[in-house]
């Protein structure tokens, strides 16, 4: 049996292409195992992040440098690959294949190439980006299913448009087949996945499907399959193999429609939380970030969406130091942040991304206040995490239990439909099914609980 192991740096979106790649791994004869034992070693990149990058960087050397002592193919495929095609094999001579984002198609042929002990220099290109059919992982109960790619927005900060090009549609019978073959293979939970994912738009015979039409033609086509098999269950939550819950990343501010919440209310299938990044609360960031929304327009935005979820929590992200921020721009942020009040956010500083707009700005922030500046904007986002969980103690939610808990062979580790993390005990036999719990006290930023 061939072997291949296989690595992946970055986002949601490399995850679900990785799954998508070890599908076609196994199906072209390859197995699993330890990178000390593989033939052949996949490293998926992402360049979006400073330290994703570097990462990956640091393993190709240390992995172009251990293919002297044993012989294995290297091969590196993603973001990086697409962003720096033609220096990572110039830096790293041991890399034997890059296949950016447009080869995909190629893949197949590279493992078949691979496996006759023969090489090819170059590997051919699509026009678009091509989804894969399915990008489940073998036994796991979530999943997530790709329903767009690239993006439009060119943010002045942002590498993705470069790296990942336009945006692509998916098209929905083809979402729809594979939220089929997961619910059939005991999926619990589905995370639709786009750059974008908001701005999703599908257009066939005149008509044009958005993101609202899609959230709706998806839990129909669930509600369907549900009555079906149960004869109209009240919840198909409550009877193992069902798709119960459905999350969506990432949303951008600009595209989050009224029509949009009213497809969330008006269906229980999609989870209380939304991944909802701000960047900047100032207005002078925002629009050298090339954002198209402002501070106000944000604000007012949540204000609508908390009307009508007052359950609802909201993440974010957060970008400190851009090119001329100042301490009262910075100061806008943490305001923004006290009266949003999110539960948690991925915070971090400017890197400049070569190739961006941002990378040519005057005025770069000097990397010591960048660091202080970050350091602020974490310890007010501690405050409110904190604060936050307390005000949620004595409450009941709805959880899925993913795993056992690392404390305790006798408890388990389950997030509930706001993306909170809950532990309580429960036998490990009740992984990948729902419960409902009572939040008891809170360890950090997990709640301890009971089931009711």
């Amino acid at each position: 049996m061939k072997k291949y192991h296989i690595e992946t740096y970055g986002c949601e979106m490399n995850k679900a292409e990785s799954a998508a790649m070890e599908a076609t791994l196994r199906e072209h004869g390859w197995e699993r195992s330890p990178e000390e034992d593989a033939q052949l070693v996949l490293l998926n990149t992402c360049t979006v992040r400073t330290t994703a990058e570097n990462r990956a960087w640091n393993r190709i050397h240390q992995l172009s440098a251990r293919k002297k002592e044993r012989g294995f193919v290297l091969a590196v495929v993603g973001c990086m690959a697409e962003q720096h095609k033609g220096a990572i094999q110039k830096k790293a001579p041991g890399v034997d294949y890059v296949l950016g984002t447009f080869q995909k198609q190629s893949f197949g042929l590279m493992l078949d190439i691979i496996s006759k002990g023969q090489r090819i220099e170059v590997l051919e290109e699509t026009p678009t980006y091509v989804f894969d059919a399915s990008h489940h992982e073998p036994g796991a109960f979530r999943s997530f299913v790709p329903i767009m790619h690239g993006c439009n927005n060119f943010c002045s900060y942002c590498i993705v448009p470069y790296v990942r090009g336009r945006e692509v549609s998916r098209n929905p019978a083809d979402i729809l087949h594979e939220i089929d073959q997961l619910e059939d293979l005991g999926v619990r939970e589905i995370t639709l996945l786009g750059q974008n994912v908001n701005s999703y738009r599908w257009e066939a015979d005149g008509q044009v499907l958005n993101f609202p039409g899609l959230l709706r033609m998806i839990a129909g086509h669930l509600d369907n399959r549900h009555a079906i098999a149960r004869g109209a269950p009240a919840d198909p939550r409550q009877f193992g193999g069902r798709i119960g819950w459905i999350r969506f990343l990432t949303s951008h501010p600009k595209d989050l429609s009224s029509e949009l919440v009213e497809a969330i209310v008006d269906n229980p299938i999609f989870c209380r939380h939304i991944h909802l990044p701000f960047q900047s609360g100032s207005n002078a960031v925002l629009a050298a970030m090339n954002r198209k929304y402002t501070r106000e327009e944000y604000i007012c935005l949540v204000e609508k969406l908390r009307k009508e979820m007052p359950e609802l929590t909201l993440s974010t992200d957060i970008l400190v130091g851009f090119p001329g921020e100042t301490e009262e721009d910075l100061d806008e942020t943490l305001d923004l942040m006290r009266r949003v009040r999110f539960s948690y956010a991925f915070m971090y500083h400017f890197n400049t991304r070569e190739g961006t707009p941002a990378a040519r700005m005057p005025n770069k922030t000097p990397d010591k206040v960048k660091k202080q500046r970050l350091a602020r904007v974490i310890a007010l986002q501690k405050e409110i995490t904190a604060s936050l969980m307390e005000e949620r103690i004595g409450q009941t939610d709805e959880v899925l239990i993913e795993d056992i808990s690392k404390r305790s062979s006798k408890e388990v580790l389950a997030r509930t439909t706001r993306d909170e993390m809950v532990v309580f005990a429960a036998s490990q036999k009740r992984i990948g099914h729902f419960a409902r719990v009572r939040l008891l006290s809170v360890a950090g930023n997990t709640f301890r609980g009971e089931e009711v």
